[in-house]
């Protein structure tokens, strides 16, 4: 099962990388098949809602391969970076029924939730699936020390967070393989 994880900010000095990492290593030691995808590496044109830009296309064959997603999202202005709204709408359709697991995350103690639940909102509107729990990694200046988690009550949780996330990709993908074959017998 095919699960990567998309870090939604491209500012310098960035802390949701070191919570990005830290869910890579979880979700491979769960047993995924997982990557980091960087909004910093598909950044279009504002202007660009064709699909047809060389990124928009690499985007797309990953997209389409998930199973699921899990976004890291700092809360920036308490909502999303623009860098990520505009990433996910490159696309639209390779969304369809897929769901999504979301990380929030803030050097403040809320850990993004605010972030997160206007994430929640969109990820639908673009026919995702977001499961109910959420990640919250609050004060992020002082959660990691030389790249380690200090807290290590986040590794149950993600373990939960997966367990969540993994069920719902293979009852969706049940689902629509379900609904395929009703369609040729039909």
């Amino acid at each position: 099962m095919y699960i990567p994880i998309i870090l939604g900010t491209a500012r310098e000095g960035r802390q949701s990388e070191k919570v990005a990492k830290f869910i890579l290593q979880e979700t491979k030691k769960f047993g995924l098949e997982t990557e980091i995808i960087d909004v910093r590496d598909f950044r279009i044109e504002a202007t660009d809602n064709t699909q047809e830009s060389a990124i928009a296309k690499i985007f797309s064959k990953k997209i389409t391969k998930a199973d699921g997603l899990i976004i890291i999202t700092p809360e920036y202005n308490h909502s999303y970076s623009g860098e990520l709204k505009m990433m996910l709408d490159m696309l639209y359709k390779q969304y369809a029924r897929k769901p999504v697991g979301i990380c929030g995350v803030s050097a403040g103690p809320l850990g993004g939730v605010r972030a997160v639940e206007q994430l929640k909102l969109m990820v639908i509107e673009l026919s995702m699936v977001p499961i109910r729990i959420s990640l919250y990694f609050s004060n992020v200046f002082e959660l990691f020390e030389d790249g380690v988690i200090k807290n290590k009550a986040y590794y149950e949780q993600v373990r939960g967070f997966l367990e969540e996330l993994t069920w719902y990709a293979r009852a969706l993908k049940a689902a629509k393989a379900k609904k395929t074959n009703t369609r040729e017998t039909h």
